[in-house]
């Protein structure tokens, strides 16, 4: 008698346990749908963007790694650099950060971590942690703390939009302004 309690406790344990799942398949497929593995990986990067055969930009970076799916990305988990060219083909200004990802339906790059954007035409460099490069509008805008040095002295703000080749700029929240120029006692 024992022993028929015992196969019949461990039949209603099993068949509980068998439908006692959470999930549903139909949520579980829904999870399973986007694929979050990497479709590309590549080393040593070097891509060159132009349009009628007139360079506008070179992207430079250690390491690519592209995700597919329906919201695709890509990903620089080693930092990149993209040198922006004028019409003439020389290079106005250069973009580089620690870590990047681009968000391909959106056209946006988003650059982390020891952002630094040089303008070779004013010689004004931009410090930040965080900046948004939005491909349509070919507008760089910088949510956080931002620090300028030019020939002019050293400008902080709480944030930047600026055009793509940092040639022209507006900074919110200035805090001060440092100039640089030594007197010369005249």
């Amino acid at each position: 008698m024992l022993s028929k309690f015992i196969k019949s406790a461990l039949v209603i344990w099993i068949i509980g346990t068998l439908f006692s799942c959470e999930n549903s398949i139909k949520t579980v497929q829904n999870m399973a749908a986007e694929d979050t593995t990497a479709a590309m990986t590549a080393m040593d990067i070097h891509y060159v963007r132009s349009d009628s055969g007139r360079i506008q930009l070179k992207l430079n970076s250690k390491m690519l790694v592209k995700h597919a799916g329906n919201n695709p990305y890509t990903e620089f988990p080693h930092g990149f650099s993209v040198d922006f060219y004028d019409t003439a083909g020389r290079v106005v200004s250069v973009l580089s950060a620690n870590y990047g990802i681009r968000k391909e339906n959106e056209g946006l790059l988003q650059a982390r971590n020891n952002v630094i954007v040089k303008n070779l035409e004013n010689h004004k460099t931009l410090y930040t942690e965080n900046l948004v490069w939005n491909e349509k509008t070919k507008k760089i805008t910088a949510p956080g703390f931002v620090k300028i040095i030019g020939p002019d002295g050293t400008i902080f703000g709480d944030s930047l939009v600026a055009n793509e080749t940092f040639t022209n700029h507006t900074i919110y929240g200035i805090r001060g302004t440092l100039d640089v120029k030594e007197d010369d006692g005249k």
